[in-house]
């Protein structure tokens, strides 16, 4: 202390991990465009046995102990390893931004035993699985679910290779048919890009263009704004088209 190298332990002693975890949705969280996802980490995470616990209490062997509770229950390795990087986000901002300098991170201490991501998907329609899939995907929209365009949805992604969350948020006035060309300003990397539309996918938009365009500018969704078509909603429907057209997924 003479010497001004202490380091003061008593904030890290006496805040639990729930109560850094409210200050990390409101000062961190809230300001990023995935807050709404990092929602249910959060209160994963405050409702885990660990949330009771003072942050310097944690240790590597306590996020070795929750990986493998986390296993255990069934969770995808990228979902925990998703986990993992909020509360190793936690810890650092305590230690940079909110004074706790003598905080360990303690998902650092755990880093050789993260569970492995599979490898990336290299599934491609064969055969008759593309015609019999928008078949399967025709009925689908025949039905009571005609709002969700899952057939127009399933050729665009075939020639776009876009996601379902890029899907989802497409607008009009993003759509340029002179250039032939799709701006998306909000990617998964955070760097705006330009796709390239073929005659096929250009076609797609002649086929709504007919339709009664919605009032807040999105694409998808017939009777403007009655009928929201979310990235999770693409994915119910087109589990259940892939069962009806007998496709696998894998």
């Amino acid at each position: 202390m003479d010497r001004g190298i202490f380091v003061s332990r008593i904030e890290a002693e006496s805040t639990t991990l729930a109560e850094a975890l409210d200050r990390y949705e409101i000062e961190i969280s809230s300001y990023k465009r995935s807050a709404d996802r990092e929602r249910s980490t959060i209160t994963a995470w405050r409702e885990s046995s660990l949330g009771q616990r003072m942050l310097a209490s944690i240790r590597g062997k306590d996020i070795a102990q929750a990986v493998r509770d986390l296993e255990a229950r069934g969770l995808a390795p990228n979902s925990i390893r998703i986990r993992l990087a909020l509360l190793s986000h936690l810890f650092n901002a305590a230690r940079t931004a909110w004074g706790m300098e003598s905080l360990t991170n303690p998902v650092d201490l755990v880093k050789g035993q993260r569970p492995k991501l599979p490898g990336g998907r290299d599934r491609r329609l064969v055969g008759d699985e593309q015609p019999r899939l928008l078949a399967a995907a025709r009925a689908y929209d025949a039905g009571p679910h005609a709002g969700v365009g899952i057939a127009d949805i399933i050729t665009w992604a075939i020639e776009t290779a876009m996601r379902r969350g890029e899907i989802a948020a497409m607008r009009w006035d993003h759509l340029d048919r002179k250039a032939r060309g799709l701006l998306i300003p909000e990617t998964k990397t955070g760097t705006p890009r330009r796709v390239p539309l073929s005659t096929a996918a250009l076609g797609v938009l002649d086929v709504l263009d007919v339709l009664p365009r919605r009032i807040d500018g999105r694409v998808w969704g017939i009777g403007h704004s009655i009928y929201n078509v979310r990235p999770d909603s693409i994915s119910q429907a087109f589990e259940k088209v892939c069962k009806a057209a007998g496709v696998s997924r894998a």
